[in-house]
């Protein structure tokens, strides 16, 4: 798993029999050669060091987000290196899609044609609704709500406990802050909050 974060170390609990996590990958050296729930962290050198590997990478949060496609992109991995977590608890509706480097957290669900872009990570007890699309490396917390029709573009950020009324669109790069409502579209690189949502100056 990349990096050593809370991520990352949510994303164990998260595991079931389908895998199972031999180490974390940091780029921090104080981190490098210590152990971590029981795991070594290891550098970048791990990649090439197991080639059979599969790799989750979880970076960012509200303060990083926007740089996950450039730090997802610089392990300079091929896609399909990457894998595919869900919950045992978790629920996806068998006509829904999953891009790769998914994490879906216990209690998530995804319902009918919902289509989960790459690199998209979402926390426990958020329901993505039918027809919804979650763009490329989007992160959403938990208990979240995206209602049916919703597009999220590319590398969003959508706080705890929000919820996204029926058919809007939020632009690429938006953010929505925690234990927001929006019923109306947010534009790309905007950063909203409150009930109703609203700007943030």
């Amino acid at each position: 798993m990349f990096p050593c974060n809370g991520n990352a170390l949510e994303a164990l609990d998260c595991l079931g029999t389908a895998f199972r996590c031999i180490g974390f990958v940091d780029d921090t050296p104080a981190k490098q050669g210590t152990e971590v729930a029981g795991l070594p962290v290891l550098g970048r050198a791990a990649f090439q060091d197991m080639p059979e590997a599969a790799v989750l990478a979880v970076p960012g949060g509200p303060a990083s987000y926007l740089a996950r496609r450039g730090i997802i992109e610089g392990l300079a991995l091929p896609r399909e290196r990457f894998a595919r977590v869900i919950h045992p608890a978790a629920r996806v509706s068998p006509l829904a899609a999953l891009g790769s480097n998914v994490l879906l957290m216990a209690g998530v669900v995804v319902t009918s044609n919902a289509r989960i872009g790459d690199d998209v990570c979402i926390l426990p007890n958020s329901v993505v609704h039918h027809d919804a699309v979650i763009g490329d490396r989007c992160l959403i917390g938990s208990n979240v709500t995206i209602a049916g029709g919703v597009v999220l573009g590319e590398n969003c950020y959508v706080g705890s406990g929000s919820s996204i009324m029926h058919a809007i669109s939020v632009g690429a790069g938006a953010l929505i802050g925690i234990g927001s409502n929006v019923i109306r579209d947010v534009a790309p690189a905007a950063r909203v909050a409150g009930n109703p949502a609203r700007t943030l100056q």
